[in-house]
């Protein structure tokens, strides 16, 4: 019996896409490389410098937390796949090749890992980048399996690292060993298949989950329209769509978050004061689609996140957590607003926008796209897996790093 690097590595390199599946890449791409380009000013640019092309760009593509979602894995898919096929000089193919297997594993280990506190973007991640870079270097089946092999010790990343530089640093560091992975597997090095079954099983999977029928990506992808963690999509629509009218933060007295505990997981910062913890804050999400026209990057910045009244009003959020489901979009969101005067607006979703259920139309990406920089709509326009590798090359440059040994004095 095959194991399961054996078992996704015949399935990778017998993948032929379907118009819908290039359709996915397509999109999974452009969508990936904005948000990278979103953040060519955050200070993560200058930490990550000398890293890698892989580990660089899927680093500052997570940055900002605008990037898609697998739901079934609870993974984020395009960040580590699109980084490691543009570093490997692959294509549409060994995109959807990574991204299915990286789907598939994620699968595997089940909400229980999640639950856990494994980042899954990175321990599924590293594989599955494995794959992507096998396939656009042309390994064979065997060395595809033997690169997602030498990958496991690379695949870990745990959810504490939320709300810092460190959660894109892990996922950049996911990709990057994938696509050592397969070079080291194209040099000749060897290794046992049956360490991702083994890994699997430790870390709460089971490789019997795999699944290697259906679409390159079954499920598809979530893609946000707020920039921030996926679990805040949810709350911050649900507000922004159902208020009945225009609520004046001045006169909220009381909050109620009701929601099943499973989709508040990653939620770990319930007293935020730094950007990159309001992107992890339930509390803070309420606020700033209470005082915010539009969620967008200046609502996560630090100084926004530390307004005042941002702050009185996430003091007064109570999250009620349920029991029941297991995903991040299980049951639904109920909040209520209560005001001053005793009036009292109820609101509750069970699907966001972008979501594989409610999927982006054409113009919810041109907006987005268009939120990500003034140039980036003409920087993508027509990009190709060709193209897209120069473009980040073009605005997000490495620094090569070298060792310097002192002279003996």
């Amino acid at each position: 019996m095959d194991s399961a690097a054996e078992t996704l590595a015949r399935w990778a390199h017998e993948l032929v896409p379907d118009v819908e599946d290039l359709a996915l890449a397509q999109r999974s791409l452009v969508d990936t490389l904005a948000v990278t380009l979103a953040a060519r000013d955050d200070d993560l640019v200058r930490i990550s410098a000398g890293l890698p092309d892989a580990a660089r760009w899927a680093a500052v593509g997570h940055v900002l937390d605008f990037d898609d979602l697998h739901m079934e894995s609870t993974a984020h898919i395009s960040v580590v796949c699109v980084p490691a096929t543009l570093a490997a000089g692959g294509d549409a193919r060994a995109y959807l090749a990574g991204a299915g297997v990286m789907a598939r594993i994620g699968t595997a280990l089940g909400w229980s890992h999640y639950a856990s506190g494994w980042h899954a973007t990175c321990t599924a991640g590293a594989p599955a980048a494995a794959v992507c870079a096998a396939v656009a270097l042309g390994l064979s089946r065997e060395q595809t399996a033997t690169a997602m092999a030498l990958a496991v010790p690379a695949a870990g990343g745990v959810q504490r690292a939320f709300g810092s530089s460190g959660k894109s640093l892990q996922v950049g560091f996911a990709a990057d060993a994938g696509v050592r992975a397969a070079r080291l597997a194209a040099a000749g090095a060897t290794a046992d298949p049956t360490a991702l079954d083994a890994w699997l099983r430790l870390v709460g999977g089971d490789p019997e989950r795999i699944e290697v029928t259906g679409p390159a990506v079954p499920g598809g992808l979530a893609i946000k329209m707020f920039p921030c963690c996926y679990a805040l999509q949810r709350p911050i629509s649900a507000l922004r769509e159902q208020l009945p009218a225009p609520v004046t933060p001045a006169e909220v007295t009381e909050i109620e978050v009701r929601t099943p505990a499973c989709t508040v997981q990653p939620l770990i910062h319930h007293r935020p004061n730094t950007g990159l913890q309001g992107k992890f804050s339930m509390e803070y999400a309420v606020a700033t689609a209470l005082l915010d026209d539009h969620p967008g990057f200046g609502s996560f910045t630090d100084r926004s996140v530390n307004r005042p009244e941002a702050q009185r009003l996430l003091k007064l959020v109570n999250r009620i957590e349920t029991t029941g489901g297991d995903w991040l979009l299980a049951g639904q969101v109920e909040i209520t607003v209560t005001l001053a005067d005793g009036t009292r607006h109820a609101v509750a979703s069970q699907l966001p926008p972008g979501s594989p259920g409610r999927p982006p139309s054409e113009q919810d990406m041109r907006v987005k796209i268009a939120d990500c920089g003034q140039d980036v709509p003409a920087l993508l326009s027509d990009v190709d897996w060709r193209r897209a590798a120069v473009v980040l090359a073009e605005h997000l440059p490495g620094e090569a790093i070298h060792d310097h040994e002192k002279e003996p004095a």
